[in-house]
């Protein structure tokens, strides 16, 4: 580590339980998520003093303990939800506090002001870089997992009656998610000999001409292995959004909420719900 690297590293250290008071404070400003300031008083010391420890990593220590603190802290940090934009602007305002508490307390003069722009130039341009790439492979790897489980969670077939099955879907569907509910509904229409099946859209947001066909593909697909499908959950704004569109569902058993839909289905198979007299 140069001399200057150490000087500033060693004045950071010394004075770091002033600096990150007025530090938070400055994040506070920025938050127009409000990711930071929905935390504890303590979280926000805590996460912040993380931060700052990171960012003093890679000005005094070396590449490989600067690159293990990195990871751990952009897994965290994501989980937080904080935006790469906060992320990169907290790192902006560290340096720029830190320069006016060093010229203030005489630190850095008029004479050595050249150099000490320079080190703190080295300083982040690098690892500005490393922490936008850092925080953008944990966020891709989050968001990966997370798609997979929404696949695994919301693509089942549940049995709720003898011969009367659900699907409930949850999120946006794409082709890709298609294939899967495709394969798990006929896969679980033969394995439950389900007679009539709904599919539950009421946590789907948006249904538009290339959801409502991924649709009818699986209607259609559960009618060739002898099963009726129904599509229930339609709220207002879907229907509205269905009739906009030209989307032919007439082949289709509609209903707006799932308990309708399983009183149908039972009249279907020939049953129905009755009230027990006392």
């Amino acid at each position: 580590m140069n001399t200057m690297n150490e000087k500033v590293a060693n004045f950071i250290h010394e004075h770091l339980d002033d600096i990150l008071p007025d530090w938070q404070e400055k994040l506070s400003g920025i938050d127009e998520e409000g990711s930071f300031q929905m935390l504890s008083a303590d979280m926000r010391r805590q996460t912040s003093r993380e931060f700052a420890e990171l960012m003093l990593t890679n000005l005094s220590e070396s590449h490989q303990a600067y690159e293990n603190r990195l990871n751990d802290f952009s897994e965290k940090v994501v989980r937080l939800g904080w935006s790469i934009t906060f992320v990169t602007r907290a790192v902006d305002l560290f340096a720029e506090h830190i320069f006016l508490v060093m010229e203030e307390k005489g630190f850095i003069n008029k004479d050595d002001v050249r150099a000490y722009v320079e080190v703190f130039a080295n300083w982040l341009r690098p690892m500005r870089n490393s922490i936008i790439e850092a925080y953008s492979k944990t966020w891709e790897r989050t968001v990966s997992l997370q798609k997979i489980a929404l696949q695994e969670l919301s693509a089942s077939l549940i049995p709720v009656f003898d011969k009367i099955s659900v699907m409930p879907l949850v999120g946006t569907i794409d082709t890709e998610r298609a294939k899967l509910i495709m394969e798990n509904l006929l896969q679980g229409v033969v394995k439950h000999r389900a007679e009539v099946v709904l599919l539950d859209i009421t946590g789907v947001p948006v249904v538009d001409t290339m959801v409502a066909h991924h649709i009818i593909q699986a209607a259609d697909a559960v009618r060739l292995v002898g099963a009726k499908c129904m599509l229930v959950g339609i709220r207002p704004e879907i229907a509205q959004t269905i009739v906009t569109l030209g989307i032919n569902l007439n082949d289709f058993t509609t209903t707006s909420t799932l308990q309708r839909g399983v009183e149908q289905a039972l009249a279907l198979t020939d049953r129905k719900i009755v009230e027990v007299e006392e």
